[in-house]
């Protein structure tokens, strides 16, 4: 299950989440605490995208469509 599968449609193909700093922690699987949910899942797209798998491929254009523009 994707914990974070509510904010991947608010993740933007630059690689950015735009989140609140509200204080409400949470744990990730690792253990690890973040200051909220969406600031967690803002994390985990961004190492998603460097992996270059997940979300960001998704919104990637195909290079020949790059080039158009």
């Amino acid at each position: 299950q994707d914990d974070c599968s509510e904010f991947r449609s608010q993740f933007e193909a630059g690689g950015r989440l735009s989140c609140t700093r509200e204080n409400a922690p949470v744990r990730d699987a690792s253990g690890r605490q973040h200051i909220n949910k969406c600031l967690m899942c803002a994390e985990k797209f961004k190492k998603e995208a460097q992996r270059g798998g997940g979300t960001l491929q998704r919104n990637r254009l195909p290079g020949s469509e790059r080039t158009k523009q």
